[in-house]
């Protein structure tokens, strides 16, 4: 099967405009950018894509081997790049794939022109001298959870991962996202996800680089915002009016206009 069809790629906006190609995190799919695509299409040529075991990606394409790693993601990444001959790419990775954007640029530089990371985290556990946002205790039951029970952890986490439990269709919307995943493929993800310490990747991004924080956000917290601020030079570091882990769905506008304006700001 080809990647196009492997990875359901879909492209929209300008096709004579600078390519961003947007990446889901774990337990999203392609749809997670529907509300930002509109605001961004204007500008871009857009090009979206669903991880292999995520989504309506192809699941007899998925190995447990291979997606493991998040290098797994990465090849992902770059196949598709290749599928469509793409240059110049400006990266925009939510979650665990601005990580995974990291590795895809120091795996081939000469694809890519930018990084914008959206809630990025490099490391999820606590260490001296680093707050990720959870003891390794907290992630070994979190594991734990997922493992026993994917849908009744889907149920109970995914409203606590959005926030805004003042708008409960967000928590439901991802929420209905992670049970569409399928639960064996959606654990290895989860320990490829929350197990993963990519702080040493960071020192190789010589791209210019967005980091999008959330004012308030019980998965990437601000310490790690400004964690990842420091390690890569010359990066900018917005922290939007939002709360939650996913402010493309929660604040779309304020999300796609701090990207417009860094990619401005670069050229």
């Amino acid at each position: 099967m080809d990647t196009s069809s492997r990875n359901r790629i879909t492209v929209t906006g300008r096709a004579d405009r600078p390519v961003l190609l947007l990446a889901h995190g774990f337990g999203c799919d392609q749809n997670m950018w529907r509300l930002v695509v509109p605001m961004l299409a204007e500008d871009f040529r857009l090009v979206l894509f669903d991880y292999v075991g995520s989504g309506r990606a192809d699941p007899s394409a998925w190995s447990e081997q291979r997606y493991s790693s998040l290098d797994g993601y990465a090849r992902d990444v770059l196949e598709v790049c290749e599928e469509l001959d793409l240059q110049d790419v400006i990266f925009v990775g939510h979650s665990v794939s601005a990580m995974v954007g990291v590795l895809a640029a120091a795996k081939a530089p000469q694809r890519f022109s930018r990084l914008v990371m959206v809630a990025p985290s490099p490391c999820y556990i606590d260490e001296d001298g680093y707050r990720g946002g959870f003891s390794a205790e907290d992630i070994d039951e979190l594991l734990e959870s997922l493992e026993s029970n994917y849908l009744g952890w889907s149920a109970a986490m995914a409203p606590v991962i959005m926030g805004n439990a003042d708008r409960p269709e967000l928590g439901e919307e991802l929420t209905t996202s992670f049970c569409a995943t399928d639960p064996a493929m959606a654990r290895v993800f989860a320990r490829t996800t929350f197990l993963s310490d990519s702080r040493e990747e960071l020192k190789t991004v010589a791209l210019p680089t967005l980091v999008l924080e959330c004012k308030q956000d019980v998965i990437a917290p601000r310490e790690v915002g400004a964690y990842v601020h420091d390690a890569i030079p010359g990066s900018r570091l917005v922290t939007l009016e939002a709360t939650g882990h996913c402010p493309q769905l929660s604040a779309p506008q304020a999300t796609a206009e701090a990207i417009i304006d860094f990619i401005a700001a670069a050229r």
